[in-house]
């Protein structure tokens, strides 16, 4: 018989859920139900899931959910035959008794006998059981599936709440009122956080057309919701209705505006109403005598407000309000937004007009009383570190007038921590900074670095924009990593709370993608001395993780393991080469000799590692005594000097592909010369002419390994 199949729907109805998390709670709600189900074979693996997520609900629709499981035939290896039959073939007690603990009638031995089933298993026999187990009701594996979904939901804070009976007590992300689980149009009898499953919700707290609200049928939730709610209960389809009434709103104010891009504050706003309704609002234009920054993150952290941006991308004095609700007069909603933003706005304002009373440097000073770290000092400790490494980059890569903006931008980079805007708005530090440098008539090159002194700030951010932001940004991050390397604070995992691969990725990128002539272990030496008896060497354990995250981040950048391995494997010093680098060593190995000169160096790299002592890359041309050492070494001749004159000149890829002519030769070597040859004289010269093709091959990458 066939079992009935019908779509599910299951809504847990509560308070307003965390907006943050509301997306991320929707997603696994759905997920987790549907995996406990398919696992339970009431529900196949191309079943489509549809979540819902809004402030007072979350919910999931689920398709071809059959109302019982399939029957399951299971095959169970009991014990060996030895154990389970005595000598004459009747069941022992040990078998009897492993029989009734799985509710097997052992009372008729015969029939007993004749359903066990003897088969191989490794070097003996086992006896095996073969029944049939009852696939699972819909009730039962939903409850079981829902208690799953609600006890791996990923809550940020759990709240703890009595049930109307005044006694029990239950613990979950906010109080819960209502469930729902219909499967069809049949409610399914499951019970969680102390509620019983029907068929009822309820929708807009304001705005609904009735309440509660009754659910005919499982396919009917989103529309029922929707004409006699007042709610989108998608969380995708209500973030895509507010990205279409946002660009409306600002195509009706004109001018080319448009409304901030911010994701995060996209879905937050998202989790926050049932039914959007944009508006516009308006500020004082006075207000824009503030830095455009402090007002967007005020407007944005503060009140979830959508800034409007003109053609330029300067900051208007018109925004965006998602309200929850959409009265036939709305004037008394945006009065009431705009005269919530004004004190805000007003106090950013005070705060910029404040701190601009005092020069910048004013506050140096005060990063004394600051704590950086109880192992390594104070901000006003820090400063000092930074200044110093970052004249020391700036002597490398330009002038004295480098050095200075250098040194200046260094001490200045942190004193914006100390203002009152920084203070309220932590986001701005270096941003304020920057601002306030101008302000006391300090030039672009050197405001630019205060601000740019963090970048990049995370995967994908801008770069700084100029030498003096370099210079100080690389010694920001490199104070940092060596500072807690040298006291021991590594990542672990994936636990990172200083942010330190981060940190290093940024340094990488900085090299690489400005093409900076900097030595990796010149920068970190440059470092480690600035801190003095504070911390231990870290040089080891550092460098090994800069070409750690390297090699991450080019892997990330579809560069092969293979390909990634043979460049840091020689751990370049300027890593401004490394993509040069693996230009070369894919270019080399599409070239039809790669493999075979490949597998060749691993076997040259090996002979030379077993040797007894060092080899020098030395070779006498009178005792290469066969044919085929002759030729190699008159291969090399030709082949090394227009392969090293081409790394010279940076071309690593005409270095590499000059080695293509090197095959036949080695092959015949490998095919024609006993290297461990008994004549001691004979065996050296042979493993310095290998010595000499290793260090041939090896200048660019480390060839063997290519090698499969």
């Amino acid at each position: 018989m066939t079992t009935r199949t019908a779509n599910l729907l299951v809504e847990l109805f509560v308070e307003e859920l965390p907006p943050k998390a509301l997306k991320t709670l929707g997603e696994a709600f759905g997920r987790v139900l549907a995996d406990q189900l398919r696992d339970q074979g009431l529900v196949d693996a191309d079943a489509v899931l549809t979540p819902y997520a809004s402030p007072r609900r979350l919910a999931a629709h689920l398709s071809g959910v059959r109302a019982k499981a399939d029957d399951r035939a299971v095959q169970l290896k009991l014990m060996p035959v030895a154990v389970g039959l005595d000598a004459q073939g009747r069941p022992t007690p040990a078998l009897l008794k492993k029989l009734t603990s799985l509710g097997v009638d052992t009372t008729d031995s015969a029939a007993l006998t004749a359903r066990l089933r003897r088969q191989p298993d490794g070097k003996a026999e086992a006896l095996f059981w073969d029944s049939v187990v009852a696939g699972v009701t819909l009730d039962v594996g939903l409850q079981k599936a829902l208690d799953e979904a609600l006890r791996r939901l990923p809550i940020p804070k759990v709240m703890t709440y009595q049930l109307a009976d005044g006694w029990s007590s239950v613990h979950f992300v906010r109080p819960a009122h209502g469930l729902v689980a219909l499967h069809g149009g049949q409610v399914v009898p499951v019970r969680a956080l102390g509620l019983t499953a029907g068929r009822h919700t309820h929708g807009h707290r304001f705005e609904a057309a009735r309440d509660p609200i009754e659910l005919p049928h499982a396919d009917a939730y989103a529309e029922t919701l929707a004409r006699d709610g007042a709610v989108i209960a998608s969380f995708a389809e209500r973030r895509a209705e507010i990205q279409r009434q946002l660009a409306q709103a600002a195509a009706r104010v004109g001018g080319g505006c448009r409304p901030i891009e911010d994701d995060a504050l996209l879905d937050e706003v998202t989790a926050l109403v049932e039914r959007p309704n944009v508006l516009v609002c308006q500020f004082e234009e006075t207000f824009l005598e503030v830095p455009q920054e402090c007002l967007i993150l005020t407007m944005k952290a503060n009140q979830k407000y959508f800034p409007l941006l003109d053609v330029q991308g300067r900051l208007t004095h018109r925004f965006l309000v998602v309200s929850n609700i959409t009265p036939q007069d709305p004037s008394a909603v945006i009065v009431g937004n705009e005269r919530v933003v004004r004190p805000r706005l007003a106090d950013a304002k005070f705060f910029y007009d404040q701190d601009r009373k005092r020069p910048l440097e004013s506050r140096v000073l005060g990063l004394a009383k600051v704590v950086y770290h109880n192992q390594l000092g104070t901000q006003g400790e820090r400063v000092e570190r930074v200044g110093a490494i970052a004249r020391a980059i700036a002597a490398r890569l330009g002038d004295d007038t480098l050095v200075r903006q250098a040194d200046l931008a260094a001490l200045l980079a942190k004193a914006d921590l100390l203002t009152d805007m920084v203070g309220e708005f932590p986001e701005l530090q270096g941003i304020m900074g920057a601002y306030y440098a101008r302000h006391d008539g300090l030039d672009d090159a050197v405001a630019d670095a205060i601000e740019d002194h963090y970048k990049p700030r995370f995967a994908g951010d801008d770069l700084p924009r100029n030498p003096v932001g370099l210079c100080v940004a690389l010694a920001d991050k490199l104070e940092t990593l060596v500072g807690l390397f040298g006291i021991g604070s590594l990542p672990t995992g994936d636990k990172d709370p200083y942010a330190l691969r981060r940190h290093a990725l940024g340094v990488v990128r900085m090299l690489i993608e400005r093409d900076l002539p900097l030595d990796l272990s010149a920068l970190i030496d440059a470092a480690v001395p600035v801190f003095g008896d504070r911390i231990r060497d870290p040089r080891e354990a550092l460098t090994a993780f800069f070409y750690d995250r390297l090699a991450v981040n080019l892997r990330e950048q579809g560069y092969s393991a293979q390909e990634v391995d043979a460049v840091l494997a020689l751990r370049p010093a300027q890593l401004r080469e490394v993509p040069r680098r693996l230009a070369a060593v894919r270019a080399f190995a599409a070239l039809p000799e790669a493999p075979a000169l490949a597998a060749a160096n691993k076997r040259v790299t090996n002979i030379l590692r077993k040797a007894e002592a060092a080899v020098q890359p030395q070779v006498d041309p009178a005792r290469l005594v066969e044919p085929a050492e002759q030729a190699l070494h008159q291969a090399l001749q030709t082949v090394q000097p227009a392969a090293d004159a081409a790394y010279a000149a940076g071309d690593y890829t005409g270095s590499l592909q000059r080695l293509a002519a090197l095959k036949a030769p080695v092959d015949a070597f490998f095919d024609g010369v006993m290297v461990n040859a008994d004549d001691a004289a004979l065996r050296a010269n042979r493993l310095g002419l290998l010595a000499v093709l290793h260090q041939a091959m090896n200048r660019v990458a480390d060839l063997s390994r290519l090698a499969a």
